[in-house]
């Protein structure tokens, strides 16, 4: 394949046709921005005690005794009563004497649960605790598992039948199966209709961010990639913590959740095709099409052949078992795509853990993410990926590991360190991002970046029982993610530099994986920064 930046220099890299690009693609990431989070909020567990019928005549003093305290713990027992005997109420008796003679007994009767952060969600509607709690981490697996396949799907289709199809058509199901999820009567049905929510969240991000690569090109492609992108997808996480904290019911919320999704249907006029990967599949009359229409936009002359014939034909078809035999792919999609998955989320999980409003947690958790990716764009402009790489996954690292020392004693010491955590995974995971797109050929590019993002899936599908490790030792999350940070700076430091190198178009022109010092990339001269 010839080079096709070089042939595309005649546009400029910021005229009115990337601008428009630029902002089209970035709104677009919208939905799945907003959609991230629902596994918080929809699936929260209020604290919760067994309920006490009202036809047990008990007065207020005997139904706060009725429910035991945990030993060594100011809270009360969320699984067990003692049993009910109406005839120990009686008027002047002591229901701390009494009741200590009985046995316990289970939550026979139901549950009673706070109101002070949610009028409804999943768990309390289907009483998902106690004997039944495995199915809230289960469900939030399911709904990574989405995820998984989602990306799995995405890629192999997006590389085939294009990107345009593909990130509509996740939108599409991001919208139908968020307003479907409203309408759940049960907890398997919830649990389907979630895991096909799951399987529009992931692709879409993913295909938003190889279009807008492909499209844009130089100092362009990089503002997207490392800022563009991330501020509107992060900027729209933080608008569910706000509507979750207005709307307080989980089926209101999953309906609003689709909204997004519908507004962005009129967009399908703006975006276009990846000429990029028009030209990898050997449709060069489309894409020159497309590129001569942006020169139009862009007031500049195309030249009177943008691209030459190629002389054997269209580009070989690869698929995703080329993938698994290019050995230089599967370096960086087996070593730090699942760490930093199993760190940034694991990272929200553990938020319902600290002290303070949860709605607040969780948006101070989100507006960190702004920063991180500003420094995550000053990186990718002016620093090798894995200098930028390594130096971010430290600071989350050592941020999370200090969190030992405060926990116990001081709070906002520990929610600033747990800022500054989410502040170097995430800074890392925008350099990553990057760092894939330019490892990754424009023949199979989608399926690469997917197949990321799939393994990506299987670290977020274990972050759900991160929290579950809470239960033994409340610090043990924190560790296990500052672990997992450490892990990802140890496998970088294998892969080969990209920067200030053009993207390869095909797996030949792809850098060499480095094993001992020195990058042994191949020398790809022009700069576009």
């Amino acid at each position: 394949m010839q080079d096709y930046e070089e042939s595309v220099l005649f546009l400029g890299s910021w005229g009115p046709f990337q601008r428009r690009i630029f902002f089209v693609l970035c709104l677009t990431c919208v939905p799945c921005g907003y959609n991230i989070l629902s596994v918080i909020f929809l699936l929260a567990s209020p604290p919760h005690h067994c309920d006490i019928p009202a036809h047990s005549n008990l007065s207020q003093e005997w139904i706060q005794a009725s429910i035991p305290q945990v030993a060594g713990q100011p809270e009360r027992s969320s699984c067990s009563r003692y049993e009910q005997d109406l005839n120990q109420s009686a008027p002047g008796s002591r229901p701390e004497v009494l009741l200590s003679s009985l046995k316990r007994e289970g939550c026979r009767d139901g549950w009673t649960y706070s109101t002070q952060y949610f009028q409804s969600t999943v768990v309390t509607e289907f009483d998902l605790v106690c004997s039944e709690q495995w199915k809230q981490p289960l469900t939030s697996l399911v709904y990574f598992l989405g995820g998984l396949s989602g990306c799995f799907i995405s890629g192999l289709i997006s590389d085939r039948f294009g990107r345009k199809p593909v990130l509509f058509g996740s939108i599409a199901v991001l919208s139908i199966f968020s307003s479907a999820v409203a309408f759940a009567p049960s907890w398997p049905v919830f649990t389907v209709l979630f895991f096909m929510l799951g399987l529009g969240q992931i692709a879409c991000y993913i295909v938003v961010f190889v279009l807008g690569s492909e499209i844009l090109v130089g100092s362009s492609r990089i503002l997207f990639s490392s800022l563009g992108q991330p501020f509107v997808y992060a900027f729209s996480m933080m608008l569910l913590p706000g509507t979750a904290y207005l709307v307080r019911s989980w089926r209101h919320l999953s309906l609003i959740m689709a909204v997004p999704g519908l507004a962005c249907i009129p967009l399908w006029w703006l975006v276009p095709e990846s000429p990029r990967w028009l030209l990898s599949r050997g449709r060069l009359q489309e894409a020159e099409l497309l590129l001569r229409s942006a020169a139009l936009v862009n007031r500049v002359e195309a030249p009177p052949v943008i691209f030459l014939p190629p002389k054997v034909g269209p580009t070989k078809s690869v698929s995703f078992l080329d993938l698994l035999k290019t050995a230089k792919i599967r370096h960086i999609t087996l070593k730090l795509w699942f760490s930093m998955s199993a760190s940034y989320f694991g990272l929200s999980f553990s938020m319902s853990t600290l002290y303070g409003n949860l709605f607040l947690n969780y948006f101070l958790l989100t507006v960190v993410e702004l920063p991180a990716y500003f420094a995550s764009w000053l990186a990718a402009r002016s620093f090798p990926r894995r200098l930028s790489f390594i130096g971010f996954s430290l600071l989350g690292a050592l941020a999370l590991l200090f969190i030992q020392g405060t926990m116990k004693s001081y709070p906002t010491l520990t929610m600033s360190l747990v800022l500054l955590g989410k502040f170097g995974v995430l800074a890392g995971n925008g350099v990553v991002y990057t760092y894939t797109g330019e490892l990754s050929p424009t023949v199979i590019r989608n399926t690469a970046m997917s197949s990321c993002a799939m393994f990506s899936r299987v670290g977020s599908s274990v972050s759900p029982y991160l929290l579950e490790m809470a239960e033994f030792n409340k610090l043990l999350p924190w560790i296990t993610l500052g672990v997992l940070s450490l892990l990802g700076v140890l496998l970088c430091i294998f892969l080969p530099e990209t920067f200030r190198q053009p993207l390869p178009d095909t797996i030949e022109q792809m850098p060499v994986t480095q094993w001992r010092g020195g990058s042994k990339t191949k020398d790809f001269s022009t700069c576009f920064f």
